[in-house]
């Protein structure tokens, strides 16, 4: 026993031992001493995991790393899943938001022809809908509140695939009359309405060897705009997002001030329509709130930049958060109507500057300011819309984006090789004239008048008695004929003057080539469209097959180069006092396409009579007129050729990008006078 203690303490001596009591020490015997003593591990049992475990816990440098470690992983882990969360393709075990997998499946069952909330689909009389370049055509109709959210709208769609689970049933939710009563109406086969073609990118992109979607500004840094917007901030306030002509300009302006270096913000009022993606492609930032972030914003910007009447709403509360925040705007007004006015009024006298699209719309805001005692603090600015270098480019007038491979002279052999496709894409003979109307789907564009007097011009007779769009009161026959008469003596006249050979210009009845008139109706999608004047039109276009034989649809897009190239006329039928310009009007133009015209509004600015195109009167009254006009071009291609080749003459003259910068060099001048002569003294002007 005493040898046994003995080596017990020589074995703790050789392993120096110390005691955890500083310098005490205690009798073998002691019950703590033993206890220590059975309690302490040899070295050979660190062999067998134990003395790594405590050698891992006494090195908290190691400890840390593998955390750090470990929440890096995750970090980096969860930002992938959240990078890949838009795609439909599985990525780390976990997919794509289902609900957006219900909003595509909802959005590839349906073409909106509307965009508004109650629906009236139109569907075959089959079981398969019809498929037009490799699309479903389901006329859709909505009216009435906006959906913001993605989460109601991603709820709604999950409901509407749930009702329409099996065989697809169309249904007509309207605010008033028999639904189901109207939804018989709706139940008929496609060819009832027209057909549904486009749209035709990658055919562009193709047979032109380009895609716009790649650029991203054409700015001439070298021009007087690029000098005076460059390191500058400026603030564009959209009133909705539509792929129209106010906010597709607001746009492309955006885009030519981010390309020559300016500081860009947009307020968009309402986000209804289809710009938002095209905003995000371009970079263009967009302030989420519309309220106090918008107006911080706007106080520390150069200049604020309004695209429409609509904008007042937004002006008025800025300038009552920002009394002096009018002095730093230019209002960009687009409208030509009196209730536009009368909704933007009370703030005209208290923005830097006003600009107008016409002579015509600024004499008339001017003349209504004058009966209101409205005194403006400058005089206003003319400043028209212009051919972005995008179609130029495409109709073969020389810009920013020609290179040598690309000159005007082959782009101009491209775009013969373009209009060739995209017409066989369409289903059209070389013998066929398509005529195109590219706007929103509203009375005030005047589709429906374009449909009755293309019927005329078919039928050669007066509107059928069964039609319910016909109004006997509004239309005036013996007026009508001698109007019809004494243009196209004129027009005989006129032209023969400027030709020695008249044959070209008369009609020539021994022409044993059948010709058709195909019409062209945009915006399919426009959230601009208005729901009972669609219904109106596909209520006529049941009631006249013959006309419906000849129509085609397509959808709304920024990409109308195809459809300009595969046009030979052009129809700007706006009813009212007119189109406000027609960004249109001179973008048909310049791919050479003559212009059959209201009389009045922009339009007259732009054509000129019996040179670049026709008039004819407003409402039904110029029906007749505008049915001759399109039998004229109809018969007679040498002179609708000719026609075209003025517009185009003209555009180059007047309507092209340099020409519409020109002129906002003079009004940014002119709203930024203070701050440009202190930049200019500081870099030594």
């Amino acid at each position: 026993m005493e040898e046994s203690v003995s080596k017990g303490a020589s074995s703790l001596r050789q392993g120096g031992f110390k005691s955890s009591l500083s310098g005490r020490s205690t009798p073998r015997n002691f019950p703590t001493f033993r206890r220590l003593i059975s309690s302490w591990t040899p070295r050979k049992e660190a062999r067998n995991g134990t003395g790594g475990i405590q050698w891992f816990r006494s090195n908290r440098s190691v400890y840390l790393l593998l955390l750090i470690s470990f929440w890096a992983y995750l970090g980096f882990y969860f930002q992938s899943w959240w990078a890949h969360g838009h795609s439909k393709e599985e990525f780390l075990g976990f997919s794509g938001d289902p609900r957006n997998k219900l909003v595509d499946a909802e959005l590839n069952t349906r073409r909106d022809l509307l965009a508004d909330d109650s629906l009236v689909a139109v569907r075959n009389g089959t079981n398969k809908p019809q498929v037009y370049s490799d699309r479903k055509f389901d006329v859709i109709l909505a009216k009435g509140n906006n959906i913001s959210s993605r989460k109601k709208r991603s709820q709604r769609a999950r409901f509407s695939l749930h009702k329409m689970h099996g065989k697809p049933k169309a249904t007509i939710n309207m605010e008033n009359g028999d639904a189901e009563g109207q939804e018989q109406a709706f139940l008929l086969k496609n060819s009832t309405y027209g057909s549904l073609v486009g749209p035709f990118g990658s055919l562009e992109d193709r047979v032109l060897e380009w895609s716009p979607e790649k650029r991203f500004g054409t700015c001439d840094r070298k021009g007087d705009f690029a000098r005076l917007v460059r390191y500058r901030r400026l603030v564009l306030v959209f009133h909705e997002l539509s792929m129209t002509g106010a906010p597709i300009s607001m746009m492309e302006l955006a885009t030519e001030l981010l390309s020559c270096g300016a500081t860009i913000s947009a307020v968009v009022l309402s986000k209804k329509g289809g710009l938002m993606s095209e905003l995000a492609r371009r970079r263009i930032k967009v302030i989420e709130d519309r309220a106090d972030l918008s107006f911080k914003t706007a106080m520390k910007a150069d200049l604020v930049i309004a695209g429409s009447a609509v904008c007042a709403s937004w002006i008025d509360q800025y300038i009552a958060h920002f009394p002096a925040g009018g002095s730093q705007i230019a209002w960009w007004i687009m409208e030509n109507r009196r209730e536009y006015f009368d909704r933007s009024k009370h703030v005209l006298h208290r923005v830097k500057m006003l600009m107008f699209l016409s002579e015509l719309q600024s004499k008339q805001w001017l003349n209504w300011c004058q009966e209101e005692n409205i005194k403006l603090r400058s005089q206003p600015s003319i400043v028209p819309l212009a051919v972005n270098d995008e179609l130029a480019f495409v109709a073969g007038i020389p810009c920013s984006l020609n290179t040598p491979l690309a000159s005007p002279e082959k782009m101009i052999e491209k775009r013969r090789l373009f209009r060739d496709a995209v017409r066989k894409e369409m289903g059209l003979k070389d013998s066929d004239m398509l005529v195109m109307s590219l706007s929103s789907i509203n009375a005030g564009k005047g589709q429906l008048l374009l449909l009755e007097s293309v019927n005329l011009m078919i039928d050669q007779d007066p509107l059928g008695t069964g039609s319910q769009v016909k109004k006997t009161s509004d239309i005036r026959l013996d007026e009508s004929a001698l109007a019809r008469k004494h243009h196209l003596r004129g027009l005989v006249k006129k032209s023969c003057n400027a030709d020695a050979s008249c044959t070209n210009l008369v009609f020539d009845s021994r022409r044993k080539q059948e010709q058709a008139v195909k019409i062209l109706i945009g915006s399919v999608g426009s959230k601009s469209n208005k729901v009972p004047y669609v219904e109106a039109i596909l209520r006529f276009l049941s009631q006249h097959p013959k006309v419906s034989e000849s129509v085609l649809w397509t959808q709304a897009t920024t990409r109308v180069s195809s459809l300009y190239a595969a046009a030979d006329v052009y129809v700007m039928n706006s009813q009212g006092v007119g189109e406000t310009f027609g960004r249109v009007t001179v973008e048909a133009m310049a791919f050479g396409v003559p212009v059959l015209g209201t009389d009045g509004g922009g339009t007259k600015e732009i054509v000129e009579q019996n040179v670049s195109g026709l008039f004819h009167p407003m409402g039904r009254a110029g029906n007749w007129v505008l049915a001759e006009n399109l039998r004229y071009m109809l018969k007679n291609p040498t002179a609708r050729k000719q026609m075209g080749k003025n517009g185009r003459k003209k555009v180059g003259k007047q309507y092209l990008k340099r020409h519409m910068y020109g002129r906002l060099v003079e009004v940014l001048t002119r709203c930024m006078r203070r701050q440009v002569a202190s930049s200019r003294s500081l870099i030594g002007f």
